[in-house]
């Protein structure tokens, strides 16, 4: 999908959200992250719901299934990413490593 048509479907999601339930959101934020389109369409189809408005949840659908066109799945990212990974570090990273985990990388000094 286009960039053009995300954009267009964020907007139109914006301007009944504002309506509606005068709620407000970043538009552009909206067509490009997908984790704050991800709360966006969980808020719209709660007042959608709530309130009883289906062109919230109509259009809430509309997001959510541009932006899973636009989603790289999370092993293919790291399959890309793991040659670059390796290089810096020197072996190869998990595609699930954790947050908590030790870093391979190695400072010669300490960073100021």
């Amino acid at each position: 999908m286009l960039n053009s048509e995300k954009l267009a479907i964020a907007a139109h999601l914006h301007v009944l959200l504002r309506r509606k339930s005068g709620r407000v959101t970043d538009t552009e934020w909206l067509a490009s992250n997908v984790e704050y389109a991800t709360e966006i369409v969980h808020f719209a189809r709660a007042r959608a719901t709530e309130d009883g408005h289906a062109d919230l949840a109509e259009w809430a659908g509309k997001l959510e299934a541009a932006m899973a066109e636009a989603t790289p799945a999370r092993g293919a990212l790291a399959r890309r990413l793991s040659p670059v990974t390796t290089s810096l570090t020197g072996t190869s990273a998990s595609p699930d490593a954790g947050v908590g985990e030790t870093s391979p990388i190695r400072y010669i000094r300490g960073i100021r």
